[in-house]
């Protein structure tokens, strides 16, 4: 069983294994149509499409204080008759992939492991690994008949924005943003309506789990490099722009095993649509 991730030789050798689902999560947060357009144009052999926006997220709310998140989770129910369609069985190992060294297949990792389902990985360099090793690309989409995933004891936490409220008094928690350090810091917001972060969130960008090929680093470099923002992984919480890119850090602590840290899954675009919650703009002053 694969829980982290997988290397693109181990994945080419079960392609025709019909207990494996793949499942292509290319997306592009200002394109929507960018990764269904990839898929089109090429993908891994025998892999389906799991679209952010649709399959991987729920309905948005209004902008405003009760606003959740430009990718709210979605319904369990409706995320189960999802993975289902695409032939998920509770014996079915799923590998999911983008172009984007995990980026977006941390979140279908993340849900289903909020669901139950431990047989989940992501593709170590994601496409650009598979293509490096000259692996092909098909653009033929085959059938699979339905699946019969049940929903487990979930293998995730997550909190809610009123556990981060609270949190702004104790400080028990440490807030971790998964965010480019320039929109952490409140520049350059392309994205979300209002700059900055989380008051006394740190900046661990996600892109710092990986190394210069696109895949991850090792598990001892990872557990080195948290160490120096957490104490535990149980006291620490998640959280990016809407609560995809936290999932790439939830991954990298899985490998480095260091289990147990929550997803704020509202993150910044839920907290910063209530103006009454504070903001925090710059870098912390380090005491």
């Amino acid at each position: 069983m694969y829980t982290t991730l997988i290397q693109a030789s181990e994945l080419a050798s079960h392609l025709n294994d019909s207990r494996w689902v793949i499942l292509d999560c290319r997306h592009d947060l200002l394109n929507p149509t960018a990764g269904s357009d990839a898929f089109a144009a090429g993908h891994i052999q025998n892999a389906q499409f799991a679209d952010i926006d649709t399959a991987l997220s729920g309905p948005k709310t209004a902008r405003g204080p009760a606003f959740t998140g430009r990718h709210p989770l979605p319904d369990r129910n409706a995320l189960l008759a999802t993975l289902r369609g695409w032939g998920i069985n509770d014996d079915t190992q799923v590998v999911a992939y983008d172009g984007q060294g995990g980026m977006f297949a941390a979140r279908l990792w993340w849900l289903l492991r909020w669901v139950g389902h431990p047989a989940v990985a992501v593709l170590d360099g994601g496409l650009a690994a598979w293509q490096a090793q000259g692996l092909p690309l098909v653009t033929p989409v085959a059938p699979r008949p339905a699946g019969n995933l049940t929903e487990k004891a979930s293998l995730t936490r997550t909190v809610t924005v009123q556990d981060v409220i609270a949190n702004l008094e104790t400080r028990a928690l440490t807030v971790i943003d998964a965010r480019a350090p320039d929109r952490y810091r409140g520049e350059n917001e392309t994205i979300d309506p209002v700059g900055g972060h989380i008051p006394g969130a740190k900046n661990r960008f996600f892109k710092d789990n990986l190394q210069t090929d696109g895949r991850f680093k090792s598990a001892k470099e990872l557990e080195q490099e948290f160490a120096g923002l957490i104490s535990t992984a149980e006291s620490t919480i998640l959280q990016c722009g809407s609560g995809v890119t936290a999932c790439h850090n939830l991954l990298a602590l899985e490998v480095a095993g260091l289990p147990g840290a929550a997803l704020y899954p509202g993150s910044w675009s839920e907290w910063c649509a209530d103006p009454a919650r504070p903001v925090a703009m710059g870098c912390p002053v380090l005491k």
